[in-house]
C-alpha cells in the first residue's frame, strides 16, 4: 500500500477508518493545561477520551481502556501515584501505554518520576527533541517545556533510546521522526502556528494512544498514523487560519473533516535508515 509518497505495507487511511470505527476509549492522564484540548482532539479525530488520574481508580480504569497515556506536565505526589497505578494496571491487562516526559530534565522530582515510569515499560515515548536527547543521556538546550533543539539533532538519541527501552520513540517538531530501533520515518507537514497554541503536543500524545489501542502489537505503525493525521490536519488548518486563535478551532474542524483518502493523498512520509 502507498501512504503519501512512501511505499509501505500499511495504509494510513485504513488505519484512520479503523480507529474511527472502533472509537477506542483512551485513558489520558495529562496536565491541567492540556485536558480540554486533548479531549477535544480525541473527539474530533474519532476516539473517546477519559481523564482519569486518581490513584484509587486509575489502575482499574486502565484495564478497561484501550490504551493509556501519561503526561507529566503537572506533577504532584497524588498524581504520580495515579500514573504508576495506571501503568501497572495497563501492563497487567496487556494494554499499551504512552509516556510523554514533559520537561523531565528540569527538576530532580521530574527526573525521578520519569525514571520510575520508564521502569514500567511504556510502549511509546513521545516528546520534543530536547526531551528525547536528555532522556537518552545527552545534553539538550531545552528550557522548561520548550525545545531548544531540532528534531534532526535528536534522531540518534531517539534510536539509542528506542533500543535501550524497547519502546517506539516519536520526536515531534517541524519534521517529526519516529523509530522503533529497526524502522524509522520522517513525517512532514503541520503548521508554524501549532507551537503557538498551548498543549497541542500533549494532545498528540493522546491521539497516539488512540491509534495504539487499535494496533497494540505495532506501536511504530500506530505512532506514524497519529503523527500523520496531526501533520495533514495541521497543514490544512494552517492554510485558512488568521492566527493562533482561529487555528485552534480550525484545527479541530480539520481533524474531524479529514477523510481516509485525503490522508493517504496528503501525508508525506520519508523513510529513514536507522544507523
Amino acid at each position: 500500500m502507498t501512504s503519501g509518497n512512501s511505499t509501505r505495507d500499511f495504509s494510513l487511511g485504513s488505519l484512520l477508518d479503523e480507529m474511527r470505527q472502533a472509537s477506542p476509549l483512551v485513558q489520558c492522564i495529562t496536565n491541567y493545561v492540556a485536558m480540554n484540548i486533548a479531549a477535544n482532539v480525541l473527539l474530533a479525530a474519532g476516539a473517546s477520551p477519559a481523564m482519569v488520574h486518581a490513584e484509587r481508580e486509575a489502575g482499574e480504569f486502565a484495564q478497561i481502556a484501550g490504551a493509556l497515556t501519561v503526561n507529566i506536565g503537572t506533577l504532584s505526589p497524588d498524581w504520580v501515584a495515579g500514573m504508576r497505578r495506571a501503568a501497572d494496571g495497563a501492563n497487567q491487562a496487556g494494554k499499551p501505554w504512552v509516556l510523554d516526559p514533559v520537561a523531565h530534565f528540569a527538576t530532580a522530582y521530574r527526573r525521578d518520576t520519569v525514571a520510575g515510569l520508564l521502569a514500567l515499560r511504556p510502549a511509546i515515548i513521545r516528546g520534543n527533541a530536547s526531551e528525547i536527547i536528555a532522556l537518552a543521556g545527552g545534553t539538550s538546550a531545552g528550557q522548561g517545556v520548550d525545545s531548544g533543539d531540532t528534531v534532526a539533532s535528536a534522531e540518534a538519541s531517539a534510536l539509542a533510546l528506542s533500543r535501550k527501552t524497547d519502546a517506539t520513540v516519536a520526536v515531534t517538531g517541524a519534521i517529526d521522526f519516529v523509530t522503533d530501533g529497526k524502522r524509522a520515518v520522517r513525517i512532514e507537514g503541520g503548521s508554524a502556528l501549532m507551537p503557538r497554541v498551548t498543549a497541542l503536543g500533549c494532545s498528540l500524545t493522546c491521539l497516539v494512544g488512540a491509534f495504539t489501542a487499535i494496533r497494540p502489537a505495532d506501536p511504530f505503525v500506530a505512532s506514524v498514523a497519529a503523527l500523520s493525521v496531526f501533520a495533514v490536519a495541521g497543514e490544512r488548518a494552517g492554510r485558512v487560519a488568521e492566527g493562533p486563535g482561529s487555528f485552534g478551532w480550525k484545527f479541530l474542524d480539520a481533524l474531524a473533516a479529514l477523510d481516509p483518502a485525503t490522508l493517504d493523498r496528503e501525508a508525506r512520509l520519508l523513510e529513514a535508515v536507522p544507523a
